[in-house]
């Protein structure tokens, strides 16, 4: 997980995160908050900023200007800063992922591996940083040139990543005309979405599809494949490994958990699930 000082979930409540970024305190909108009660409410008055959503839209009120700053998970350090939708650059439920895909990467050797919809590149430079050769793929410009800094900033610019601004669907089954192969796939789709050029995204109605296109990329070699949401809908992890099991025939444990984080007060928020399938023991 991150060292203390680089992030903390300090308390949730009434529909809101309170989190700790370094040296900032960050007050934010949460689902899976708004049946919690607080249990530090004199926390909440000291944030460096707050964001609320007006609609589909939202702002964030600053005590003082706040420009991008980093977070060090480990070896990475990783550009946060505040955007338009309330996101930071990173999710700190997934810091546990990150470590479980560098540990398949070091026991499965130099493996090429896959990471779509792959946001700002924690889990690229992950598995690049431990060995692997990696092709990142999102749609979203912005966030794929976050992942170049983030790289830069790690010192991990040299290693062998392809940066990729591409719909994710449209990307796999162009890979897989060309006949290339992956040992690896990393997944984290959003609940719903569009792509750059208005492209929908249902994750209950195209994720089979998707499954099945990369495990033909990986032709019947995959040494791992991992599945995160972000969703905050209870029971999410196990209707990810229904749809997951059919898929990964070949031996080698898979296993579905819900991704949470932790707050001073010991209270679990649920942020999301992970389904992880390996060839070794997970």
């Amino acid at each position: 997980m991150f060292a203390s000082d680089q992030y903390e979930l300090l308390d949730f409540g009434a529909g809101r995160k309170l989190e700790r970024f370094g040296p900032y305190v960050l007050d934010r909108p949460s689902r899976a908050a708004e049946r919690a009660v607080r249990q530090s409410p004199q926390l909440w008055a000291g944030a460096s900023a707050r964001y609320d959503r007006d609609g589909e839209s939202g702002r964030w009120s600053c005590a003082s200007p706040i420009d991008p700053w980093p977070v060090n998970f480990g070896s990475l350090a990783l550009e946060l800063r505040l955007t338009d939708s309330g996101q930071l650059g990173v999710f700190p439920e997934q810091a546990a992922n990150w470590r479980w895909i560098a540990d398949q990467v070091r026991q499965a050797g130099r493996i090429k591996v896959l990471n779509l919809f792959a946001y700002t590149g924690a889990s690229t430079l992950a598995a690049a940083a431990a060995g692997a050769e990696v092709v990142h793929v999102d749609a979203a410009a912005g966030v794929v040139a976050w992942g170049r800094r983030n790289a830069h900033a790690s010192n991990l610019s040299h290693l062998p990543i392809r940066w990729i601004i591409e719909d994710v669907v449209k990307f796999v089954r162009r890979e897989w005309m060309r006949g290339n192969c992956y040992d690896a796939v990393i997944l984290d789709p959003p609940a719903y979405g569009h792509g750059p050029r208005g492209q929908s995204w249902k994750l209950e109605n195209q994720l089979d599809e998707l499954l099945a296109m990369c495990l033909e990329l990986c032709r019947g070699q995959e040494r791992f494949g991992l599945l995160t949401c972000h969703s905050g809908r209870l029971g999410l992890a196990s209707e990810l490994q229904s749809a997951v099991e059919p898929r990964f025939r070949a031996e080698g444990t898979l296993s579905s958990g819900d991704m949470s984080l932790r707050s001073l007060a010991g209270q679990r928020l649920h942020c999301g699930a992970a389904v992880r399938w390996s060839r070794r023991a997970a």
